[in-house]
């Protein structure tokens, strides 16, 4: 039976016209799936699907996500991203057959955002805090690895937030229509940007927040690791815990271009 699916041109281009229309056609696509972006069930003989294709350095997997999610795309990854994703979609089963093991609770990044003032003037500001600990790829421990694997990108450590942090050049948040799309940071190899983090639907901002970057045409980003901010009710609030992280040696810091209106 024909499925309801969206292939755009990039993914077809990767895939072959052959391989696209034996989807379409519903010959290799499932008819029910778990969303890539929102983990929930969906239904592609019932509702609009985006096909989505991650490509690593060595292999690549398609991958289905509602389409009031994420627009079909091609996603360049690193491959033990892949990798993670890859366990993800089939549960860490051994399928070589060896034992199954038990896989960390997958962290998911938390972004909120809102007005912090330095200096006299307010900036538009993000606050990333993951769900989990984050541990380097292609590792196991308990460890935190967070805001290591940021200052290795060129995000700098605060211990007090009196200054605008400096630019960081290849990164940048993606705004449009007024809402909050992304976080971009620079491709493999000098290629195109791709998405660090991406809302699995766009993320509304105040007038305030966006007439701001749209002022300043850049985006405070700060990350801390997880349980060092929380979410807050009020932004003095999130400057308090903002203040306190960086007290702690627990905040990171870069000011982000903006990408769209």
């Amino acid at each position: 039976m024909p499925r309801m699916l969206d292939v755009s041109d990039a993914v077809r281009a990767e895939i072959g016209d052959e391989e696209a229309d034996r989807l379409l056609a519903g010959e290799n696509a499932p008819g029910s799936y778990d969303c890539t972006s929102c983990r929930t069930p969906g239904d592609s003989e019932q509702e609009r699907t985006s096909t989505v294709l991650f490509i690593g350095d060595e292999t690549a997997v398609l991958a289905f996500a509602h389409a009031s999610c994420l627009p079909s795309q091609v996603v360049q990854v690193t491959e033990e991203q892949l990798r993670g994703a890859v366990r993800s979609i089939s549960g860490d089963a051994a399928s070589a057959g060896g034992p199954a093991r038990a896989v960390p609770e997958q962290a998911v990044l938390g972004v909120t955002s809102g007005l912090v003032l330095i200096s006299g003037e307010l900036h538009p500001a993000l606050v990333v805090e993951p769900t989990a600990p984050i541990v380097r790829p292609g590792t196991i421990g308990t460890g935190d690895d967070f805001l290591p694997l940021l200052i290795e990108q060129g995000f700098m450590p605060l211990t007090v937030l009196n200054a605008v942090p400096p630019v960081l050049h290849g990164w940048s948040v993606l705004l449009a229509v007024g809402q909050l799309h992304a976080v971009l940071q620079p491709g493999g190899n000098g290629g195109q940007p791709v998405a660090w983090w991406q809302a699995h639907q766009p993320l509304q901002v105040t007038d305030s927040w966006r007439a701001a970057a749209n002022k300043h045409q850049q985006v405070l980003m700060f990350a801390a690791p997880v349980g060092s901010i929380g979410r807050q009710p009020r932004e003095d609030l999130l400057r308090d815990a903002l203040d306190t992280a960086a007290a702690h040696g627990k905040l990171v810091a870069a000011t982000l271009p903006l990408a769209g209106t």
